[in-house]
């Protein structure tokens, strides 16, 4: 089992770069190499235990005691797959998946992969539409005169998604001799491949999903327009240099406040990421060596649970609110296990298709944020004796004051917001140091302070880089421009 293991990882290596490459005819062979890893391993068990009855010694190694429905399905499927025309029998055997089955896939999925585990994940059965509350529970309750209109405020916070709308196709080849095995073992084969199939589209579509053929993902704005090319826009990069209480705090405090002005307690915060970037750059920025000598690693000022994904890009990180992400999936009405002609490249095998239909997206586009972690500084002990380079801002002001930054100014805070109506905005930075001297970019593009600074329509990001000597400090001020309604 040992050998299986790691022939399993490295043939997921070969999958992986034959899809990066868009080789059809490696990812073929791959894929067929893998399936036969997983036959192999499920028949090896189901061979050291071909004399293990009790459902107790079964459950220990991973077969489920199957319910009577589950026991005639899959008693039913077997004699459709053995039959001479599979694919007549299996238009015949018009059954789809037991919900039983592909809740206990989600089980699987959820203990495997930590993303899916801490998202709202809800399994949908065979439904077609659901509705999803958008807003904050609280938000849909509130005072006023006994006869004022309240249908508009209910039905404001939720929002349907139409399940059929994207699908994740799962490819089983099965082989006669995984037929002989029985029910049980057939259950616990289809759970494996399913798992291993979909855990991956899962993933890559609640991270960077468009919108259009894959649910929304995080790192994208539910409430923009939906492109029929590029589907759902991104959220603003927001840049990101250091982990600091005071840094980091103001990031929170940003997530704390929901689409309609209220406050929300937040108890923990997701930090997705790369692998590569996991070791380059957040390991350095929150790894400590404790006095015995012993390192702490995935210290941050608050609570947070880092998720290292593949299909987060490199240099960027989301940090975020796991339950405003709703994702549903389950098996319409078209659900069942189908044959597939299309698909011939295993010999002693036949490969049959069966289809998941799902949805997903932010419950608002305030509850993740993408951070550019390009010049993330790993962490250092600092002891500052007078006199020191000070590269510190001493002010920060929009329109003389008269548009309002969150939090008030703080020199050791490096990150505020801000909201205004006004076409264009003078932002003021005054350094602490007079020899200091102040940059600035609008948007990624260098721009000049000592004139208006012309907002477009949504979120923009200011970066005021303060430079004294050699020590420089990097300010971020998202200001977020909305049009004035007309009268």
């Amino acid at each position: 089992m040992d050998l299986l293991v790691k022939q399993k990882s490295d043939i997921v290596a070969k999958i992986n770069q034959a899809i990066t490459d868009g080789d059809e005819e490696a990812f073929a062979k791959a894929f067929a190499e893998y399936t036969e890893i997983l036959q192999e391993a499920v028949m090896a068990e189901a061979k050291g235990l071909v004399a293990a009855a009790d459902n107790q010694i079964l459950s220990g190694r991973g077969v489920r005691a199957l319910t009577s429905e589950e026991t005639k399905y899959y008693n039913g499927l077997i004699g459709a797959l053995k039959s001479g025309n599979p694919k007549q029998a299996l238009t015949d055997f018009n059954v789809i998946l037991p919900v039983t089955v592909i809740d206990a896939i989600f089980e699987d999925l959820t203990e495997d992969h930590p993303l899916l585990d801490v998202i709202g994940f809800t399994p949908t059965g065979a439904l077609v539409e659901i509705l999803v509350n958008t807003q904050d529970g609280r938000h849909l309750a509130t005072w006023d005169d006994l006869c004022t209109e309240i249908v508009k405020e209910l039905t404001g916070g939720f929002r349907k998604l139409d399940l059929t709308q994207k699908k994740l196709s799962a490819f089983l080849p099965i082989c006669k001799a995984m037929l002989d095995l029985g029910p049980a073992w057939l259950d616990r084969y289809v759970r494996v491949i399913l798992s291993e199939a979909i855990s991956n589209g899962l993933e890559g579509g609640i991270i960077d999903g468009s919108g259009l053929k894959a649910p929304c993902g995080m790192r994208r704005d539910p409430n923009s327009p939906l492109d029929p090319v590029t589907g759902y826009g991104l959220i603003p990069s927001i840049p990101f240099n250091e982990i600091s209480p005071a840094t980091y705090g103001a990031l929170l405090a940003e997530l704390s406040v929901s689409p309609n002005g209220l406050n929300r307690k937040i108890s923990e915060v997701i930090f997705i990421v790369n692998p590569l970037d996991y070791f380059t750059k957040i390991m350095p920025a929150t790894s400590f060596r404790r006095p015995d000598g012993t390192y702490a690693y995935d210290i941050f000022p608050f609570p947070t649970r880092v998720i290292q994904s593949v299909y987060q890009p490199v240099n960027e990180a989301i940090i975020g609110l796991p339950k405003r992400y709703f994702m549903g999936l389950g098996t319409s009405k078209g659900g069942k296990i189908e044959y597939s002609d299309e698909y011939r490249f295993l010999e002693d095998e036949r490969v049959y298709l069966t289809k998941l239909y799902g949805n997903g997206m932010p419950l608002d586009s305030r509850s993740f944020r993408r951070l550019d972690i390009t010049d993330l500084r790993p962490v250092y002990p600092i002891v500052r004796t007078t006199p020191y380079v000070d590269a510190r801002l001493d002010g920060l002001k929009i329109a003389d004051g008269a548009v309002a930054i969150s939090p008030a100014f703080n020199a050791d805070v490096h990150y505020y917001t801000a909201e205004t109506e006004n076409v264009a905005d003078l932002v003021a930075a005054t350094a602490k140091d007079a020899n200091a001297v102040i940059t600035a970019t609008l948007n990624g593009v260098e721009t000049d302070l000592a004139t208006n600074q012309a907002w477009t329509e949504g979120q923009n990001v200011i970066v005021i880089t303060v430079t004294n000597g050699g020590v420089v400090e990097t300010y971020i001020l998202v200001v977020t421009y909305t049009v004035e309604p007309e009268a």
